[in-house]
């Protein structure tokens, strides 16, 4: 499997790059949908994605080289080759969620409401986003037969996509990526309870991936390595616990406050 789509010679256009961009589109789109339903001005949101995507870009770079810099130490050349591959996605969330809780300060928008919506988009971005990861033969899990996979049911060319080095492995990156997707459907349905409040669905997405991630991330033969502890499940303990306390934080008060479907409780601002 080639990660190039198209090759112009001097310009090569990456099968990598065009599946974060379509990640990062259809999730700004759906986040762009649901904000109207809460008077949040598109211009608000194109103006936060315009900083919050290049930031996330450089967080989730920035946290990948870190973990590596043993090899861009020697390689500097190499730091900002991003359409190869090399993004940690935790990266990401920690410097996006920095921007978001500054900008949703700034123009005074209720930042559990801003990080409801986003989540939603997070997750679809991150199910579509894992794809990139396939065509650059990278989250990939332990060594397997093309029996194993066969039993799997899965599409032939993945079975192949996952044949690196004339060697099988598990394709933990469609584990990933299925799994974002179940959560992404359950969290649709979740948002139309009558009774969620505002900061919970934030909560079932903390617990939801950190809980994923952490096991599958247990088959992932290319983990960034704080020791010998692999990062992504330090990470992934710290989210569920947090979207536990998150949950129950937001859970406090009558049953009638701060309802997320509260039609009266939105966010009409100036921007």
């Amino acid at each position: 499997m080639q990660g190039i789509l198209f090759d112009f010679g001097i310009i090569k256009i990456y099968w990598y790059s065009v599946i974060m961009f379509i990640a990062f589109f259809i999730g700004g789109s759906l986040a762009l949908h649901e904000a109207k339903k809460w008077k949040i001005p598109e211009d608000f949101m194109i103006n936060l994605f315009f900083f919050l995507f290049p930031l996330a870009a450089i967080g989730a770079r920035a946290y990948f080289v870190a973990f590596n810099w043993s090899y861009y130490s020697q390689n500097i050349n190499e730091i900002f080759k991003i359409w190869e591959g090399g993004l940690a996605i935790h990266g990401g969330m920690i410097v996006g969620l920095i921007w978001i809780i500054l900008y949703s300060k700034k123009y005074k928008v209720n930042t559990w409401r801003l990080l409801d919506i986003i989540v939603v988009s997070l997750l679809i971005s991150q199910a579509i986003g894992r794809w990139g990861n396939f065509f650059n033969k990278e989250a990939y899990g332990p060594a397997t037969t093309y029996e194993f996979l066969k039993n799997l049911l899965i599409p032939e060319f993945i079975i192949e996509g996952m044949k690196i080095n004339g060697i099988y492995y598990q394709p933990t990156f469609l584990y990933e990526s299925i799994w974002c997707f179940i959560g992404f459907v359950l969290i649709l349905l979740i948002r139309r309870y009558k009774y969620i409040k505002i900061g919970q669905i934030t909560s079932f997405y903390l617990m939801w991936y950190g809980f994923g991630r952490f096991f599958i991330e247990s088959l992932r033969q290319d983990s960034l390595m704080l020791n010998n502890f692999k990062m992504a499940q330090i990470i992934s303990v710290i989210m569920f616990v947090v979207g536990i306390i998150v949950f129950f934080i937001r859970k406090q008060g009558s049953k009638f406050e701060n309802q997320y479907n509260d039609k009266e409780n939105v966010n009409v601002i100036t921007f």
